[in-house]
């Protein structure tokens, strides 16, 4: 079996191999199949035994085409684990042979080469066989069948084990395989396209559950990418996909169901399906229920007396306060992690209500009702499919749930669904199932994220229906209550400091709701240890809370604080002596810390002043400002700004230091992966700068020099950072105009394009202050970004500030009287009529 670089076989060889071929694969042969395998792997060690398998596969037409297919298989294990090692001249020959049988006039031997060129480029890449590539396309460009099957083929293989090959960069190609191929056969597609259609209709009973899921996903793939294919066949799809919704294979239904989705995606008119929404909420409702064989099912019918186990308990993780932007949703703690038939149709139902509104209300809430009061052994699982419904249609049908925020009349009949509904959710809160209670829980938190302040007149019912439930819940889905807790102050506000008038003396006012809400929080904050992970959603739901009663927190502020002072100096020790510190080293308890201290700022205002005097915080926050852990220092940059709102007295002492650790977050390499560090650290720059005026003038270049590639590389950073860049070089040009506006010329566009996408508030108001600062300071310093200036003061709806319109009109009409013999003329004329319309308030 010598090599030689023109390879040719041996017939000894070819026919020894062929004969241990047929023997292996003979149902009738008494050969001892394991001593063949064995001499097989014998031959294997010949450097070209490799190459007699592809001539044998490729060119043995004498020979069976079960041997030639057995050849091809034997060959496609062999390349995995010897295909690197093999000679470059090997290498050629395998792939020279594979090539012509792409079209080989028989399908097993086309679907055989096809795994193996799959496996092939899986080891060598694309870059490595530039041939094939030619080849395929030679294929699907011929009129010949079996040429176009066979290279479709090869592509279906290489899309299912290397997709990302072919959409990728490849040396020697002017352009990514994916976009040579893909025209190719969406013509070859659309050219057959009714017959196509036509086939996937006649096989759409097919008795095969995985046929009925092929077709499924095939009409998906074409309501995604061509949906006017589909629009003269709508009505008989809908009919198709609410039948197969209902398919007792739920994993044909899965597929069904991502229809709905799709459809809605694919931006077709909504009309088309309306006639069928009484058939298709039911379905959705029906699908949501628990099945009998879902994985989590033992778990899910535990009675509420059962404690959790740690097992029970999934990973929490706290989000890191971050200014400027909404936090990031958390994921709901789901009942099911896995994608399945009754997330997808909650999901399906979610796209129904924000589609449809209230229209879908009348078919849904009759079963809804009925299912939250059903009782029974099962019944638990009808009740836990209304609340998860509830939760799903919230956002999408509020003005239905919630009549009253509509300017229509005649809502008696809605406001007591609405009380209805809050009733029954309420009542499931409290349901002797885990898992109602955890959707019940869920559902309610979302509703309260729509109603906000609309529920302040049900709060009392509300929070004893809340506290019920913190009193008997079990470890994990207590955690649901204290951010339904959380949510619920988020929405109502300061409403949960009324009081009302004892013993008829207006001077006795009690609090209606905190003696509700708070005693049962605090009993549970004394009990907990410092060192007990169940702290971390307490901690959060306490955020909440401060923010929402602002001064009316005062009377639970200082245990609170002082607490998590103490965790934060304990969280320190032990990062460096876990024995002295007698607790374990986890980052998550100083964040959520840093992070309720940051609430207790925002709530108390001024008023948290003395407790801040009184402690070592400041010293504490600088040694965080400089953690190595980055959602450490996000939070800590997060206080550090709040702290410099109210009490910035307290940082005086450090505040170069604090500075110096800011600026430094604005100038790393690693910008983009500590973007929510920057961004806070950045409105901590600014806060202090309005606070400590021109104590700040050591830094305010080094950060200027910061901010500036910032703004310039808008696009590739998040929106949050671009805006508090933007705030922030406004207030050190406010506060130190002298220093900032010898510059100005160098970042005038990309700052006024940024204020421009900033909504009006306090903060763009100082920005502004400092834009008319620098303008006084150094006029012709905006000249060449006079246009964008304008767009940047037309952004406003209205400046509330009577000092700073008169401002900014100031250095409108200065602009106006220094740019003569036309100019201002031509500068208006460049700008957008709404913008020049938005101007004329400005009388320019």
């Amino acid at each position: 079996m010598a090599t030689s670089v023109a390879w040719q076989p041996q017939e000894q060889g070819f026919n020894e191999i062929c004969r241990l071929l047929e023997q292996q694969i003979s149902p009738s042969s008494t050969a001892d199949k394991s001593q063949i395998w064995q001499q097989l792997q014998q031959y294997s060690q010949f450097p070209d035994f490799n190459n007699y398998l592809a001539f044998i596969l490729a060119r043995a037409e004498g020979k069976s085409v079960e041997i030639r297919q057995a050849a091809g298989l034997l060959l496609k294990n062999n390349l995995r684990t010897a295909y690197k090692s093999m000679s470059p001249s090997n290498q050629q020959y395998i792939k020279s042979e594979l090539l012509p049988c792409l079209g080989a006039a028989d399908r097993h031997i086309r679907s055989t080469v096809g795994t193996i060129v799959s496996v092939v480029v899986q080891l060598g890449g694309i870059a490595g066989w530039l041939e094939l590539l030619q080849a395929l396309v030679t294929c699907l460009d011929s009129n010949d069948i079996n040429h176009m099957e066979g290279a479709m083929d090869a592509l279906s293989k290489i899309c299912e084990d290397i997709p990302q090959v072919l959409d990728s960069d490849v040396p020697g190609l002017a352009e990514r395989p994916i976009n040579i191929f893909l025209p190719r056969l969406l013509q070859a597609l659309f050219v057959s396209m009714d017959q196509y259609l036509q086939g996937l209709f006649l096989l759409s009973n097919d008795p095969s559950a995985e046929v009925r899921k092929l077709v499924c996903a095939a009409f998906n793939l074409l309501i995604e990418v061509r949906p006017s294919f589909l629009e003269p066949h709508l009505r008989n799809l809908f009919e198709y996909m609410l039948q197969v919704n209902k398919d007792t294979d739920d994993d044909v239904a899965l597929e069904a169901c991502e229809f709905w989705h799709s459809y809605f995606e694919a931006q077709l008119p909504h009309e088309n399906l309306k006639e069928f929404l009484p058939r298709l909420v039911p379905v959705l409702l029906s699908n949501m229920i628990y099945a009998d064989d879902d994985e989590s099912l033992v778990e899910a019918e535990e009675d509420e007396s059962l404690p959790d186990r740690d097992q029970d308990l999934k990973p929490r993780f706290h989000s890191s306060r971050l200014h400027g932007s909404e936090n990031p949703e958390d994921d709901d703690d789901d009942i099911v992690n896995v994608w399945n038939l009754r997330k997808c149709s909650a999901a399906a139902l979610d796209v129904l209500s924000n589609v449809f509104g209230d229209e879908i209300l009348p078919t849904l809430m009759p079963v809804i009702q009925a299912k939250l009061s059903a009782s029974g052994d099962e019944a638990w699982k009808d009740r836990e499919a209304a609340v998860l419904a509830l939760g799903a249609i919230a956002e999408g049908c509020i003005k239905g749930l919630y009549p009253h925020l509509s300017e229509d009349i005649g809502h008696q009949n809605g406001r007591e669904q609405f009380e209805k509904v809050l009733m029954g959710l309420l009542k499931r809160i409290l349901d002797t199932n885990k898992r109602v209670q955890e959707a019940a829980c869920s559902a309610f938190a979302t509703l309260e994220e729509e109603a906000a302040e609309e529920l302040a007149p049900r709060l009392e019912i509300i929070l004893q229906h809340l506290m019920m439930a913190f009193g008997k819940y079990q470890r994990r889905n207590l955690r649901i209550v204290y951010d339904a807790i959380g949510t619920l102050a988020d929405a109502v506000g300061f409403e949960l400091n009324q009081k009302y008038v004892a013993n008829n003396y207006l001077d006795d006012m009690q609090p209606v709701y905190l003696d509700i809400l708070m005693p049962p929080l605090i009993a549970k904050w004394q009990l907990l240890p410092n060192s007990d992970k169940d702290l971390f959603p307490l901690l959060e739901c306490f955020t909440s809370i401060a923010q929402a009663l602002g001064a009316g927190f005062t009377q639970f502020a200082q245990p609170v604080f002082q607490r998590c002072i103490n965790i934060i100096q304990t969280q320190q020790l032990a990062k460096v002596d876990s024995v002295a510190a007698g607790a374990q080293y986890d980052k998550e308890f100083v964040v959520c810390c840093l992070d309720l201290l940051s609430g207790l700022a925002e709530g108390l205002g001024s008023g948290i002043e003395s407790l801040v005097a009184q402690s070592n915080l400041r010293d504490m926050l600088l040694q965080c400002c400089m953690d190595d852990a980055s959602d450490v220092r996000q939070s800590a940059f997060a206080l550090l700004g709040d702290l410099a709102r109210v009490c910035p007295v307290h940082l005086q002492a450090r505040l170069s230091d604090f500075l110096d650790i800011a600026a430094k977050q604005l100038n790393t390499p690693k910008l983009k992966e500590t973007v929510s560090v920057a961004n806070n650290a950045c409105w901590a720059i600014g806060e202090l700068a309005v606070k400590a005026r021109q104590e700040i003038s050591p830094i305010v270049m080094t950060v200027v020099l910061c901010l500036v590639p910032i703004l310039k590389h808008s696009e590739e950073l998040n929106k949050s950072l671009i805006e508090n860049s933007a705030i922030t070089l406004g207030r050190l040009a406010w506060v130190c105009p002298e220093l900032v506006s010898p510059h100005m010329e160098h970042f005038m566009q990309p700052w006024c394009i940024a204020l421009s996408m900033i909504r009006d508030d306090t903060e763009k108001e100082d920005a502004f202050r400092g834009l008319c600062a620098m303008v006084k300071a150094n006029p012709s310093g905006a000249l060449s970004s006079l246009v964008f200036m304008c767009r940047a003061i037309a952004s406003w709806h209205e400046i509330r500030s009577e000092e700073l319109h008169n401002e900014v009109c100031q250095v409108l009409h200065g602009y106006k009287q220094m740019l003569r013999n036309g100019a201002w003329d031509q500068c208006m004329s460049a700008l957008e009529p709404p913008v020049k319309d938005k101007l004329s308030k400005y009388q320019v």
